[in-house]
């Protein structure tokens, strides 16, 4: 676990000083308020609400039925218990695969209704655009 005194809540920056010092970065996944009340004071950086609560959580074979609204749901319960760690939510299947203006709409839903620190997206190259317009947009607004 790496935790820094003077850092009151992990932010981007946090991460990047943390990188840059060599500290290593923690991160595990929650998807409800006492599991990441028990990591955040452990002194988790990281706390990811993963699309696998459809397997660990819903008990599904696969993470595809996941909607957006459980994980918004999940990650306003994660987030109420969080003091310190920064909280990053996966986009589920089919929030962000079939337009970038879809995808930046989606993200921008949970950022705003969980209050989360970011989203996380899987596909590489293919959602490269889609990263772009998010994270163009956080730098405008944050400028992050």
């Amino acid at each position: 676990m790496s935790t820094e005194n003077k850092i009151k809540r992990i932010t981007t920056k946090a991460l990047y000083l943390l990188k840059k010092k060599g500290t290593k970065i923690t991160a595990l996944t929650a998807y409800d308020f006492i599991t990441a009340k028990i990591l955040d004071q452990a002194g988790i950086d990281v706390i990811l609400v993963g699309d696998s609560l459809g397997n660990v959580f819903q008990g599904n074979e696969t993470t595809l039925p996941v909607t957006m609204d459980e994980m918004i749901y999940h990650t306003k319960a994660v987030n109420k218990a969080v003091e310190r760690a920064m909280v990053i939510v996966d986009m589920p299947f089919m929030s962000y695969q079939l337009s970038v203006d879809e995808g930046f709409r989606n993200a921008g839903r949970i950022m705003k209704e969980t209050a989360a620190s970011g989203v996380k997206l899987e596909g590489g190259e293919r959602v490269a655009e889609t990263i772009r317009k998010i994270t163009q947009q956080e730098y405008l607004l944050w400028g992050i």
